[in-house]
């Protein structure tokens, strides 16, 4: 894809140069060149107002669309049971096939996919197919992605949905590969036309700008989605069918030996916990973080910060919110010295109850607060730790 510049629409008026992000466009004769720095974002397009840039494509193979039906969600397993993550799949899935009149599939691989089987069933999945062999006790990438082709080889789906784990980020690129498709990796947001064309959104250069991308061209469609930014499905009655899938040679013909296994030790994970204490840069020092720390601990809560204080090293980047962190749906999040940028708003909005502390009434984390405090962070914490 590229930028192209209709020469006989253009009035000159160099507006073009100065949207770019990426000083990809100078004026030369009058016109805008493009240069070797577009990204083809397509922001230079939508701000002109003469519709004198236009993106153009090289042509390709049409798809039948009709032979495409449905949305295949990945089932995670976490041990023996299903992770999370694909019950806010289930959410979306069932949300997008409800737009477009199409079934909602799940595919599992376990050495026991019972239960994680009927409860996909439960939150509303037509069919369930699995794959169980005691090969897929432990994830293997190559085993994994042969059944999962296999699996989108037999259902055909337009959409494919996985959750953005670290097994769902090392899955999803191999299959799509296989599949010879793109892929959208982290998305925030989905959305279908009536084309069955899926909307993906995501955040692109570091979280400046958020991203619309279509492919209209290819089937399957492949998106991972982040991890708390979906609603789950609700429980139902199940009308679907569990369908065990054939296990071939070929499929479990593995070049990874699994040789021991160690179970990480537990850990907070910040986007688990119902109650977040949030310090951001308007904390003067590191040692003023142990406030945040104390108020976490006294509300039986975890503590959490944004990108400017794990770039000063102040805390680990698993304690970031943001668009290059973690995302979060706490019941009660409270904020000191967070100004509210949107990398670190588009994390946590959705979270249950605000409560923002900044002396600067017009901050934008003010704008999606529940409650807000304008004050100084230095009075009102010690004045919350002490009551």
């Amino acid at each position: 894809m590229a930028i192209a510049v209709n020469r006989k629409s253009c009035d000159s008026c160099g507006d073009c140069v100065k949207e770019c992000p990426f000083a990809a466009i100078a004026m030369e004769d009058g016109y805008p060149i493009i240069n070797a720095a577009c990204k083809v974002c397509g922001i230079c397009v939508k701000k002109c107002g003469k519709d004198a840039l236009i993106i153009i494509d090289a042509a390709r193979e049409s798809v039948d669309k009709d032979a495409w039906r449905g949305i295949l969600i990945y089932g995670e397993m976490s041990g023996e049971k299903l992770h999370p993550v694909a019950r806010e799949l289930m959410g979306k899935a069932l949300e997008l096939a409800g737009k477009v009149g199409c079934e909602v599939y799940a595919v599992v691989m376990g050495s026991d996919t019972g239960e994680a089987a009927r409860e996909l069933l439960a939150y509303g999945a037509g069919k369930v197919f699995t794959y169980e062999h005691e090969v897929f006790r432990y994830f293997k990438a190559d085993v994994f992605a042969a059944a999962f082709s296999d699996a989108i080889d037999h259902i055909k789906p337009s959409v494919v949905l996985t959750g953005a784990t670290s097994v769902g980020r090392s899955l999803a690129p191999r299959v799509s590969t296989r599949c010879r498709t793109g892929l959208t990796a982290d998305c925030t947001a989905l959305d279908i036309t009536d084309e069955t064309d899926l909307v993906q959104i995501r955040p692109a250069f570091g979280g400046n700008i958020m991203a619309q991308i279509i492919t209209p061209r290819s089937r399957p469609q492949f998106a991972t989605v982040r991890y708390k930014v979906m609603d789950e499905a609700p429980l139902t009655e199940p009308r679907g069918e569990i369908v065990p899938m054939p296990v071939t040679g070929s499929m479990i013909n593995s070049g990874i030996e699994v040789v021991s296994v160690e179970r990480k030790p537990p850990s907070e994970n910040i986007s688990e916990a119902e109650i977040l204490v949030v310090g951001g840069k308007g904390l003067k020092t590191q040692a003023d973080l142990e406030m945040v720390k104390a108020l976490a601990a006294k509300l039986k809560g975890q503590y959490a910060v944004t990108r400017p204080l794990v770039e000063a090293g102040w805390a680990p980047q698993s304690r970031q919110i943001g668009l290059s962190g973690r995302t979060v749906k706490p019941k009660l999040l409270l904020t000191f010295g967070v100004s509210g940028a949107v990398q670190f708003t588009a994390a946590m909005r959705d979270s249950e109850c605000i409560f923002a502390v900044n002396s600067d009434a017009n901050a934008p984390i003010m704008n999606i607060a529940h409650y807000g405090v304008v004050g100084n962070l230095y009075e009102i914490l010690p004045g919350l730790l002490e009551a």
